[in-house]
């Protein structure tokens, strides 16, 4: 079995907190942890794999590297349990256009809700699976 994926997210972002509980609700094998972009450990491994720090970017790290944009949100639908996996289709639409819907969602997703009271008080299955410090 493969090593669990790494979500890397903005943990101050209230959209990218709830799409975190959005995958963890949907991947009941645990194949995805999370770290949020701005924890040491997050930080550590965006070091470790040569991304530079970029709160508007979501970043996955699995066995075959570093995916940002678009490709991160598309690898880690494959992970998830079906039919959300399907979602990983969306790789046949090319990159550029993907990742102009990805900015455009990136450069206004702190007005799709509140800040980062979504995931305040975590399961503790959550929990376990969040690398942050």
């Amino acid at each position: 079995m493969d090593p669990p994926a790494v979500l890397l997210y903005d943990g101050e972002c209230g959209f990218c907190t709830r799409s975190v509980l959005f995958v963890h609700r949907r991947d009941p094998r645990g194949r995805v942890r999370f770290a949020s972009l701005q924890s040491a450990r997050g930080r550590a491994l965006l070091a470790q794999h040569g991304v530079a720090p970029d709160m508007s970017t979501v970043v996955l790290l699995d066995g075959k590297g570093a995916h940002l944009r678009s490709t991160a949100i598309v690898r880690t639908a494959r992970l998830l349990r079906w039919p959300w996996s399907w979602a990983y289709a969306a790789v046949l639409v090319p990159r550029p256009l993907r990742d102009a819907l990805y900015r455009f969602v990136a450069r206004h997703r702190h007005r799709f809700g509140p800040a980062v009271e979504a995931c305040a008080n975590p399961t503790p299955e959550l929990r376990a699976r969040m690398l942050d410090d």
